[in-house]
């Protein structure tokens, strides 16, 4: 006796078709998780900041935006980074040297010397010899300086204009007190000299 099986469903047709209630229901919730995720990322680790001012020309302009990480750990000398608490306003400023290295300047030659070694600033898309003894109201430290432990030394890209550690109003920078390390440019769009 033969015996006829009835047709088995495909997994297709057992799958119960969405209404289209339910399709924008999980539409809805995948935003919403995609939203409170980059809150989340902007909140803890990036910031997009605004350069204010002229001291990082070339590489900044003012009204530049940058997007930055707050995960600044293993910083190296040439990194591009936002500071707190030292000025009236958040500054940007590049890395010249970390904790332990001795800052000096040689002003005939216009240059940095970190360890007495001359500073290649070709490497931040700058000029060798742009270190002109600064013209300011504001008091001078003396150098040679060594860097303290938990700091670290900084100026700007622009030296005629830019407030920076060379000035006992700014001095050493203590890194409790930098939010981030500059990743890139976010506008100007076709602006490619972060470092």
């Amino acid at each position: 006796m033969d015996m006829q099986t009835a047709p088995q469903a495909t997994p297709e047709k057992q799958k119960k078709k969405k209404s289209g209630r339910e399709i924008v229901l999980e539409w809805t919730e995948e935003l919403v998780i995609a939203v409170v995720i980059v809150a989340v990322a902007f909140t803890f680790f990036f910031r997009i900041i605004t350069v204010t001012g002229t001291s990082m020309v070339p590489n900044y302009n003012d009204g530049d935006r940058v997007l930055v990480t707050g995960l600044s750990f293993g910083l190296e000398q040439g990194d591009v980074v936002v500071i707190a608490n030292v000025l009236d306003e958040p500054i940007i400023k590049r890395v010249i040297a970390l904790e332990g290295q001795t800052v000096d300047f040689d002003y005939e030659q216009k240059c940095v010397l970190v360890d007495g070694v001359q500073v290649d600033e070709t490497k931040f898309g700058l000029k060798n010899g742009i270190t002109d003894l600064p013209f300011s109201s504001f008091e001078l430290l003396e150098f040679p300086q060594t860097v303290p432990e938990g700091c670290i030394f900084v100026l700007g890209d622009n030296r005629s204009v830019s407030e920076d550690s060379r000035y006992q109003i700014v001095g050493m920078i203590d890194k409790r007190n930098i939010l981030g390390k500059a990743l890139c440019h976010l506008f100007p769009f076709d602006d490619s000299t972060a470092e």
